[in-house]
């Protein structure tokens, strides 16, 4: 094995440290089943919509936020009767996809990435 002196073993610890924080930016890639035929309009089911979205908005955080905001009960239904059934059916898919505190799994293993290749690199500076 190839000895390295001071100089050498820096410049390969920036090199990792720089290789892995690019590692970690890295943006997910959901993967998914695609429809072979194509939904019209007419198919969204209105009703089913709206039940879904009253349900998101009964809840007791998003009720507050929405007060805090200065929205009544009867501005927010008044908004969602002026949404097409295409509008109303996209809110609806989007509330589906919505992940209320995040997605942390993420955050915590590249934390632990960066953890273990810190401590390989002290002891790799300490045997040398």
């Amino acid at each position: 094995m190839i000895k390295m002196k001071g100089r050498g073993m820096r410049m390969l610890a920036c090199y990792l440290v720089v290789a892995v924080f690019t590692i970690g930016f890295v943006q997910k890639v959901y993967a998914g089943f695609s429809p072979s035929e194509v939904l019209n309009a007419s198919t969204f089911d209105r009703s089913e919509d709206l039940q879904k979205i009253q349900k998101v908005l009964e809840l007791k955080m998003v009720s507050e936020k929405l007060k805090e905001l200065g929205f009544t009960q009867e501005e927010i239904q008044g908004k969602l009767d002026q949404l097409s059934d295409e509008q109303l059916h996209q809110v609806a898919l989007n509330l589906d996809e919505l992940k209320v505190g995040g997605d942390g799994l993420g955050i915590v293993i590249g934390l632990l990435v960066i953890a273990i290749l810190v401590v390989l690199l002290v002891y790799l500076l300490k045997r040398v």
